[in-house]
């Protein structure tokens, strides 16, 4: 299990304030608006030390994200993503793709929360980089608390294993976001935590100053 803090860049956006796609590292359930292209740029600076004592410099992602179904109350997106990840066997391979389709909050009723289903990391180098993650997330946002999501992931079990070589490819997705308003209209803060005991399983803390960020999966 890993520890990150996040600093979010918004590298470009149409319209400024995008539908955000994700939290920090994990999915939300936000999904871009059709046509809406989002590219974002995201710098990840790791906390905690490897096994052998050393520390791996920054993580960073780039890449496009676009709405691709014309409906408000059904929405769906697409991208990928090039993620340097300070590891070069993985650096040599860094294009992944992501999909998602889901619902916004209220659109089942007045107390529904927002739905997502999709899939994210699904790489180019089979039974290396081809991780496949798919997962199902559910979110609610409460007056003065934030959003609230739950859901859980799966993956590729013949990439994602943990530290002993065993699968370890599933696990559970949890965060917290909420617009800082009190402090500066354009300040989003989030954690998050995303389960199992391999190179996906961390900790995260975040925030950036374009309000809810636009992310990647």
């Amino acid at each position: 299990m890993r520890t990150f803090i996040a600093l979010s860049i918004l590298a470009l956006a149409a319209p400024a304030r995008a539908t955000p796609s994700g939290q920090i590292l994990i999915p939300s359930t936000d999904i871009q608006a059709y046509k809406v292209l989002h590219l974002n740029f995201d710098a990840f600076l790791r906390t905690q030390d490897e096994n052998n004592g050393t520390r791996k410099g920054p993580m960073y992602m780039t890449g496009p994200t676009i709405g691709v179904m014309p409906y408000q109350d059904i929405r769906a997106e697409a991208g990928f993503d090039l993620m340097y990840q300070g590891d070069k066997a993985l650096d040599n391979n860094p294009l992944y793709f992501h999909g998602k389709v889901g619902t916004p909050e209220k659109s089942l009723h007045e107390w529904s929360p927002a739905l997502a289903i999709g899939g994210y990391n699904i790489g180019t180098k089979n039974g290396f980089t081809n991780q496949d993650v798919v997962y199902g997330l559910a979110a609610r946002t409460l007056p003065k608390v934030g959003r609230l999501s739950a859901g859980y992931y799966g993956g590729n079990g013949a990439v994602l294993r943990d530290e002993q070589g065993h699968t370890a490819n599933h696990g559970v997705l949890v965060s917290w976001d909420r617009a800082m308003a009190e402090i500066s209209k354009k300040l989003w803060c989030a954690v998050e935590y995303q389960g199992g005991q391999n190179l996906l399983g961390a900790t995260i803390l975040g925030f950036s100053r374009h309000g809810r960020r636009a992310r990647r999966r």
